[in-house]
């Protein structure tokens, strides 16, 4: 999301399943309950509006409203032959959303604001339900959980390098996609990896310690 960013066409992990947003899909995503219910759609599957709704606790008016919005700007669309009637099923596009247009940020600085956040609340959101169900998980998934940090100097340049080193390394393992899951060998689940990046410009550099010296005799 900065000027470092790789642009979308040289990054690994993009392909016909990803959209990269354009001003209408970012202004249609700047709201934390549509950035939910595509969410869901893309882990759960094709949904109803109410049964959304009941995830989210919002009502089902609210979710139709905003699945409308979302299918408008071309993120969902209707499942017809899951549909009937009496209720409308609704499906994700796409498999995974990017925004790392500068430029389109600028122009869109309220809406791309919003969406950032309400990216933001759900990761954190994420990190919390795993904590919260991490005692009841098996051993050997309860070892596997890491939350760290590396406080690092880096210029632009390194940056960028460094982002590109990391997706590297996760696009050699296998994506969560319905056609991966049902090839997936046993003992296989849905693991989240989240990455920030975060400038914290300006930070002064610490300041050096002193050499020990011995006091003289």
């Amino acid at each position: 999301m900065t000027d470092d960013t790789p642009h979308p066409s040289d990054d690994p992990s993009l392909d016909e399943g990803s959209v990269v947003l354009d001003a209408k899909g970012l202004r249609a995503l700047a709201h934390p309950v549509r950035v939910q219910l595509v969410g869901l759609l893309r882990k759960h599957g094709p949904s109803t509006a109410t049964r959304l709704a009941e995830r989210l606790g919002v009502n089902s008016g609210t979710a139709s409203y905003h699945l409308r919005q979302l299918g408008a700007a071309g993120l969902v669309d209707e499942d017809t032959e899951r549909g009937n009637a009496r209720e409308r099923w609704w499906r994700s596009v796409h498999r995974t959303t990017w925004f790392n247009d500068p430029e389109l940020a600028e122009r869109e600085p309220e809406a791309a604001l919003a969406y950032q956040q309400s990216v933001a609340s759900i990761y954190a959101l994420r990190t919390q339900q795993t904590l919260n169900d991490l005692q009841t998980m098996p051993r050997v998934w309860r070892e596997r959980f890491d939350l760290s940090d590396w406080v690092l100097r880096l210029t632009p340049g390194e940056t960028a390098a460094l982002y590109q080193e990391l997706w590297g390394v996760i696009g050699r393992y296998r994506r969560d996609t319905p056609e991966n899951a049902a090839t997936a060998p046993a003992g296989a689940e849905r693991v989240g990896v989240i990455t920030h990046f975060l400038p914290e410009l300006n930070t002064p550099a610490p300041e050096a310690e002193a050499p020990w010296e011995a006091e003289a005799p």
